[in-house]
């Protein structure tokens, strides 16, 4: 189960490279935030294109993923322009010419004119749109993230791994969802291929999606109602009524407060019956995630968190006070005690579960091109984080589990090995 936000996804690249270079088996991949993201190219097979040499996280474009939106990034000039103008109009000689006298004016207009013809193509090029209401310089601003970046990343890299004959290269989300859950589907079983279970938040229904492809018998289970009433409503089929809607949930899953929500259409067969929603990250999802997993049939789970815990007193860092920088440690903060207490409720339903994370890590969610350490005084980036979440797995995952098993079975009774052969044995049935 892979957690966290933007550019922790460097984090789970590392740790997969580790598990597959173990020979670890998984059964089912999981994820929320950007872990989805990553959990959506494990499960086909394709962890590879998350560290490999032209990998997303290799890749010069992830420091775009996150953008601030671009009446953000405008108005520094926008107000030097105006800035500029009222200077000259004051100091300029008199007689003053009539452009000098004009641009301050001339500027007051532009920017309104060209607000509105940005709205007007913003609306255009949408493929979902809601009704909104407000003035029209908040449908301007927006919200201050723009995540197109890493969704178009993500996109394309999953359509080269599943497009197969079809030369499109920017296909519909809709034709590349379902061409996502028809691969996966019809491979499960297969070296490479696992069951796969998302999350996002629907910021309209006021509830959490969990879309999932399973096998049976845990496919029927996951769509049983249970005691909370009518699931229909929260959780999606990716093998049924769904299967177009996959990479919505990435999308959804990618986007985190402060960005623009992703717009997902919902089929008029689904329970939705047509309607268009709002998608998001939820931190605290990581807590339903694992109940799902539960319900799933997984017994053995392994955690993965970029987020570190302060681990003992007198280790206070310096606040940060760029935008980025206190949005991603409010998203670390509620990643970090949400999954503290999702662990400790787990720990009643899970047989084994353990937690991969960093001791210490200065990277935040939005720290793409990487980020001052104060413990080391100097700057760190995202393969630095990649290549520690690599010696992270080993040591606090494969060495003392997957390694300490094949003594173990040596010795152990029947019975008492069961625990350690799911993790190495493919031919067991064990999640």
């Amino acid at each position: 189960m892979l957690c966290g936000t933007g550019a922790h996804g460097a984090y789970h690249a590392g740790v997969l490279r580790a598990l597959q270079e173990a020979g670890v088996k998984i059964d089912v991949m999981a994820g929320h935030g950007i872990g989805a993201a990553s959990a959506s190219l494990a499960a086909i097979d394709g962890a590879s294109r998350l560290w490999d040499d032209n990998g997303l996280w290799r890749s010069g474009a992830m420091r775009r993923a996150y953008q601030w939106k671009w009446p953000l990034r405008a108005l520094p000039f926008v107000a030097g322009a105006l800035a500029a103008g009222c200077v000259a109009a004051a100091l300029w000689p008199q007689p003053m010419p009539g452009l000098v006298r004009w641009l301050p004016l001339l500027a007051l207009v532009l920017v309104p004119a060209l607000a509105g013809a940005a709205v007007a193509l913003d609306k255009g090029r949408s493929p979902a749109r809601r009704r909104a209401s407000g003035a029209w310089w908040w449908r301007v601003a927006g919200a201050p993230l723009d995540a197109a970046g890493l969704k178009g990343l993500l996109f394309q890299t999953v359509w080269q791994l599943v497009r197969g004959g079809d030369q499109s290269d920017h296909p519909e989300p809709v034709t590349a969802g379902r061409r996502y859950a028809d691969v996966l589907a019809e491979n499960l079983g297969q070296p490479g291929f696992r069951e796969l279970v998302m999350i996002a938040t629907d910021l309209d229904a006021r509830r959490d999606i969990v879309a999932a492809l399973l096998r049976e018998p845990y496919r029927h289970e996951f769509m049983v109602s249970r005691a909370e009433g009518d699931r229909r409503a929260e959780v999606m089929d990716l093998a049924g009524v769904g299967r177009e809607h996959a990479l919505d949930i990435v999308a959804g899953a990618v986007t985190p407060i402060g960005g623009d929500p992703h717009f997902i259409t919902f089929g008029t067969d689904s329970f939705w019956r047509g309607e268009t929603h709002r998608l998001c990250d939820r931190p605290g999802s990581v807590s339903r995630l694992l109940e799902e997993l539960a319900a799933a049939g997984v017994s053995q789970a392994v955690i993965v968190s970029a987020v570190a815990a302060a681990p003992a007193p007198h280790r206070l860092s310096v606040p940060r006070l760029d935008l980025h920088g206190r949005m991603g440690e409010a998203i670390a903060a509620d990643e970090s005690a949400s999954l503290r207490d999702a662990i400790e409720m787990a720990r009643l339903r899970f047989d084994s579960l353990y937690l991969v994370c960093p001791a210490h890590n200065p990277i935040g969610p939005f720290d793409f091109s990487g980020a001052y350490d104060e413990a080391s005084d100097r700057r760190q980036d995202l393969l630095e984080l990649m290549e520690r979440a690599y010696e992270d797995a080993y040591r606090q995952f494969i060495d003392p589990v997957v390694g300490a098993s094949g003594e173990h079975l040596a010795r152990a009774t029947a019975g008492h090995a069961d625990e350690y052969t799911g993790l190495l044995d493919d031919g067991d049935p064990s999640r």
